[in-house]
């Protein structure tokens, strides 16, 4: 397999803005439908806690104008909520277009309940099946997403296909997402991959991935994550931007890698992954960061990390995450470095990690009270040395137990033995157990 290398990119300039802040048109061309209002209204959330006036009411204008092109009317009421009357009288909540819709989606919703106990008098399966999505479509679309969850689960009973069950899985892990209901999207998940002919199913296959990848990232799971996420293939595209974007699943997957692999399984699984080193491509900063720390330069590497933390902190999913993740990656980094040597010498070490000394030597402390790093410090001359373990010893203690077990085992097996003989045994067929037990145990 081939290794890959990638130069460190010199300068703080990077493509996209990451490393600067949330930035609300690729919001727009990266997301559709729920997951773009989603997102915009969260930035807008998070750059009003930041003091970012300009972003905030950059993304609300846009989650305004978007809201009106659906029949979200509460979301649109949040949103100029939100704005205060800063953004001028046209960004006002629009009570016309919102009694409007309220009317229309009343009769909507009236004219499909109405359908709906049309098929169940009929009695037609797929009749009540599509009913029922309908409605949950209505609803979903409406923002009433409990109601909409419900709608969809009811249709599990009437799936005569495959395929319908598949859909009727999407629908339930879409609408559980959103409601951050994360064991409802994992049991799910796990009924849509048993499905028959599923596992055929490319983009089917990698929405169940993204999925599992993101109620596991939200469990604080970070391994399983990884590897949903590294099993997303590079054709998902914009297949699954109403939920999550080809650029998210580069992030989540390669972030928690790093905080979770040993360094082979993040060489096989990651490295040499060409379906997931396409995916990297979408982001260039991430790619960095993850050959960088491959390549041990670490020094660029949690650089880097902690600017993107800038523009991560606007993530929806990765937001409650990225300071615990980055703080492993870290900890990785320093285990990684240490391991080959028998002694370091802090002031070297502190260069590669561009830290001061004192403030490394109390990290490194803290991993040897953790127990993931073996070693001990010499604070006067501010060295590192490997507590290096004895093979001997080892090999012995190891001999040593495995004696011990065997003992143990013959003991069980002649007292089992003996048991048999004296038919103290309670089984069906223990006289012939004995039986048979016995001529042995004469010749022994």
């Amino acid at each position: 397999m081939m290794e890959v290398e990638v130069e460190a990119t010199n300068g703080s300039s990077y493509p996209h803005g990451l490393l600067e802040s949330a930035d609300v048109e690729t919001i727009v061309a990266q997301y559709t439908g729920h997951a773009l209002l989603q997102r915009l209204v969260f930035v807008a959330k998070k750059a009003a806690e930041k003091k970012d006036e300009t972003l905030e009411l950059e993304a609300l204008k846009v989650a305004c104008d978007e809201s009106k092109k659906g029949e979200h009317t509460s979301l649109h009421k949040e949103v100029t909520e939100l704005m205060r009357g800063r953004c001028g009288p046209e960004y006002d909540c629009d009570a016309a277009w919102v009694d409007q819709v309220d009317r229309r989606t009343a009769q909507k919703q009236d004219k499909l309940e109405s359908e709906l106990n049309g098929y169940k008098a009929n009695l037609i399966k797929e009749s009540i099946r599509m009913g029922h999505t309908f409605l949950g479509e209505f609803f979903y679309e409406k923002g009433d997403l409990n109601a909409a969850l419900k709608c969809y689960i009811r249709t599990r009973d009437y799936c005569t296909t495959s395929k319908h069950v598949v859909t009727m899985c999407l629908n339930v892990i879409k609408v559980s997402l959103e409601l951050e209901n994360y064991l409802h999207v994992l049991n799910y998940v796990q009924k849509g991959e048993q499905n028959p002919g599923v596992q055929q199913d490319a983009k089917t296959m990698d929405k169940l991935k993204c999925a599992a990848g993101l109620a596991n990232l939200a469990n604080g799971k970070y391994k399983i994550a990884a590897r949903n996420f590294l099993e997303v293939s590079a054709e998902l595209d914009n297949n699954y931007s109403d939920v999550i974007a080809p650029q998210d699943v580069a992030t989540y997957g390669a972030f928690c890698a790093l905080a979770s692999f040993d360094r082979s399984e993040l060489k096989q699984k990651l490295i040499d992954s060409v379906s997931f080193r396409n995916l990297l491509e979408l982001v260039p900063e991430v790619r960095e960061v993850v050959y960088d720390f491959y390549a041990s330069r670490y020094a660029s590497c949690l650089k880097m990390l902690t600017g993107l933390k800038k523009y991560l902190e606007y993530d929806i999913y990765l937001h409650k995450h990225i300071e615990e993740l980055g703080n492993q990656i870290r900890e990785k980094a320093i285990v990684q470095y240490t391991i080959p040597f028998t002694s370091v010498v802090l002031q070297n070490m502190a260069t590669a990690f561009n830290v001061d000394v004192d403030s490394l030597e109390k990290e490194i402390a803290d991993l040897i009270a953790n127990g993931q790093i073996h070693a001990k410090v010499d604070s006067h001359n501010k060295i590192l040395y490997s507590r290096g373990t004895d093979q001997r010893d080892t090999t012995f203690e190891r001999v040593k137990k495995t004696g011990s077990d065997y003992q143990r085992d013959s003991e069980h097996v002649l007292l089992r033995a003996r048991l048999l003989e004296y038919q103290l045994v309670q089984t069906s067929g223990s006289s012939k157990a004995a039986a048979a037990m016995s001529p042995e145990l004469d010749e022994k």
